[in-house]
């Protein structure tokens, strides 16, 4: 195998660079952008490549951006970082996730960096995660500069794809990710950007025009309109810019990558990796590869009309896993890489295993087979890792556990072990014949690996609130004991099921802390004569090219002088008398310098999820943040925290924000909200 070693440049005496650069808006706001551009571009312009997050610039992505910006410029492009609107050093506030007025901003910015002497006119966007989304949503807009877009992460479906619902199952991930998204508005700017005697006032309005946003989202918990808006599968053919579309098998957006090289019909093509939610450069599990490299192949192709081949790559180039041994944390993972030339393929065909008496098999049952029941503990799914792996590298241990715990609390079929390797890539897909004892619930199928040593590996899994059995768009009550015939979608994959191993479906009607519970103990009764797992099986790849990546490639890293080493921890305890399970993450990254700003930062985060196992009712999730800035007179700091109970009709969440000002309070507010459960 070759080596994975970064290939590290020093650009520094490449690139001119620009600290703060204001973009002027037709409404007179300005937003703050970062720039780094090739030494002279002012005689001879270049592309400009687009970053559009509210990550802060300045402060807050800096050690990533560093090592991105300026290795495009010493390879021939403008790089431009830009605060969105209310975030970072930007005017304005922060209204929502992907609002409209993000977009008609993003119009406006590729539209002026088009102007710029630097610029040759052409544009291309990249992003990972809310840069992959709204790449994707400017290139609905069409702006005539905007040539080609890099999306990584992100997603075609808000409503289905993202962080709030998944099956029409509410996620925790939704209060996770909406404390970090209320943290990230409430965050003052930088008085050495915008004024020693401006900067408080900028930071009172960000903090007045607060929401709680996780509580916005709960509002809408069918696929309505506020969901349609910036998912664009409700229009595919709006794109008509080339995308080259990027994720990981340890990434909750894997699917983006799938359904966007399906649909687009301008050339796309896609990657996907061992990694978690990381650039794959960086990616961890490993194998990182040279991803500047081949963002600058697409560049070169379409911002600069270089004839270098891009559009004859495969559609897809998937990592195919190996089997391993369940682990919360991999630095590699043990695969290789598959080309497929066209996607979809009929290389890929539907290998069909039908649920028997507790075991699947490729025959259909000769007689009608008694029905099965499971009332899953509300602890089942504790070993199943983050819906999305965000802090690889923070804290560490993300992925899913050995699943045998989760399984004793679900139905499980297994196949007789395999005769022959079978190789699955695509998305499986398993139909049930299921009837629930109460009006709502969901059920959560898993596909594992049952190794011949016991150890059981999740490979794929799948969702489904049964009230949304027709559509997500409108959910509808379940009559009590009666069978319904529901499909359930599971996540994609590309893996290897060694001979000797065991393939095993589990359900559960219970997946905590992934997924909210359901207002009562739901049980669930399957028919196995109506059930089935369709596998995408991989036939058989002659013909097709072996990928091959270089090591990443990225300039110098960002000078930082740490002060104080951080920690992180991923636990789980059980009281025994009350039969609760707290699942507990610190995340504590210390305390450093920016030695090029002075700036020093702290940054700590504690989530914490608790429930009792036979009352969905205790469950309760906790969020909370720290984030603390100072550099000579300035010393800003803001604490947060978001929490979510339920009672049998209701949702409460409350939230809070404090800000203190060189140790003072200078604003506080506190927020509640009752909403009422939409068959959740």
């Amino acid at each position: 195998m070759a080596s994975t070693r970064a290939v590290v440049r020093d650009t520094r005496r490449q690139v001119e660079h620009i600290e703060i650069e204001w973009i002027p808006l037709s409404d007179g706001r300005r937003l703050a952008a970062r720039l780094t551009l090739p030494l002279g571009a002012r005689a001879k312009p270049v592309p400009a490549i687009l970053e559009y997050i509210p990550y802060r610039r300045r402060d807050g992505t800096r050690a990533r951006d560093q090592e991105t910006m300026f290795w495009f410029s010493a390879n021939g492009y403008a790089y431009v970082r830009v605060d969105i609107a209310g975030t970072g050093d930007s005017d304005g506030l922060v209204e929502d996730e992907y609002v409209k007025r993000e977009q008609d901003d993003a119009l406006e910015i590729i539209e002026w960096l088009s102007r710029q002497r630097w610029c040759s006119g052409s544009v291309g966007m990249i992003g990972i995660s809310w840069g992959g989304f709204n790449g994707l949503q400017v290139a609905t807009r069409r702006p005539a500069a905007l040539k080609a877009v890099v999306s990584i992460c992100s997603t075609v479906d808000r409503y289905h794809d993202d962080v709030h619902y998944m099956g029409g199952c509410l996620l925790n991930d939704n209060l996770d990710w909406g404390g970090a998204f209320f943290t990230y508005g409430a965050l003052p700017p930088d008085p050495a950007m915008v004024g020693d005697r401006r900067w408080r006032k900028l930071w009172k309005q960000r903090l007045e025009g607060l929401h709680a946003y996780p509580a916005t989202w709960m509002r809408h918990q069918c696929r309505d309109a506020f969901w349609k808006h910036g998912s664009v599968i409700e229009n595919y053919a709006a794109i008509r810019t080339p995308v080259l579309a990027v994720s990981g098998w340890a990434d909750g957006y894997t699917a983006a990558v799938f359904r966007l090289v399906e649909n687009l019909k301008v050339p796309c093509k896609g990657i996907v990796g061992p990694w978690g939610h990381k650039y794959p450069h960086q990616g961890i599990p490993g194998p990182a590869i040279d991803f500047l490299g081949e963002c600058k192949r697409w560049w070169d192709r379409w911002l600069k009309d270089v004839d270098n081949g891009v559009e004859d790559d495969p559609d897809l180039r998937l990592y195919l896993q190996n089997a391993v041994s369940a682990a919360p944390h991999f630095e590699h993972r043990e695969g290789r890489w598959l080309g497929i030339p066209d996607w979809p393929t009929t290389r890929v065909q539907t290998h069909t295993l039908y649920f028997g008496e507790g075991t699947l098999s490729a025959s259909r049952p000769r007689r009608k087979l008694e029905s099965r029941t499971v009332c899953s503990p509300q602890t089942t799914g504790l070993a199943g890792g983050e819906w999305c792996a965000y802090a690889l590298g923070k804290v560490a241990p993300e992925l899913a556990l050995d699943q045998r715990e989760d399984d004793a609390g679900s139905l499980v079929f297994d196949s007789e072990p395999l005769k022959q390797e079978l190789k699955l890539v695509g998305q499986p897909v398993v139909k049930l014949r299921v009837a629930a004892d109460q009006p709502h619930g969901f059920v959560a199928v898993r596909l594992n690996d049952v190794h011949p040593d016991g150890n059981v590996t999740r490979i794929s899994y799948g969702l489904l609130n049964l009230c949304h059995r027709n559509t997500h768009a409108k959910a509808a009550r379940l009559v009590p004991g009666r069978s319904y015939d529901v499909s359930v979608p599971l996540t994609e994959l590309a893996q290897r099921i060694p001979r000797g191993h065991r393939l095993r479906i589990a359900i559960s009607s219970s997946y905590w802390p992934m997924v909210w519970p359901s207002a009562q103990p739901v049980t669930l009764t399957v028919s196995p004569h109506g059930c089935s797992v369709q596998l995408p099986r991989l036939d058989r790849e002659s013909g097709w090219s072996t990928p091959e990546f270089g090591p990443p490639h990225k300039a110098r890293a960002l000078d930082v002088t740490v002060e104080r080493s951080g920690k992180e921890y991923r636990s789980v305890s059980h009281n025994i008398e009350t039969g609760e399970a707290v699942f507990s993450v610190s995340r504590d990254d210390g305390e450093f310098v920016i030695d090029d700003i002075g700036t020093r930062l702290h940054y700590a985060k504690q989530k914490s999820f608790s429930i009792q196992r036979s009352d969905p009712r205790s469950a309760e999730s906790t969020i909370e943040t720290q984030v603390h800035y100072r550099r000579d007179k300035w010393n800003a700091r803001v604490e947060t925290r978001t929490q979510l109970r339920a009672s049998g009709k209701f949702f409460v969440l409350t939230a809070s924000v404090r800000a203190y000002d060189n140790d003072r309070e200078f604003f506080s507010r506190e927020f509640k909200h009752r909403l009422p459960r939409n068959h959740l």
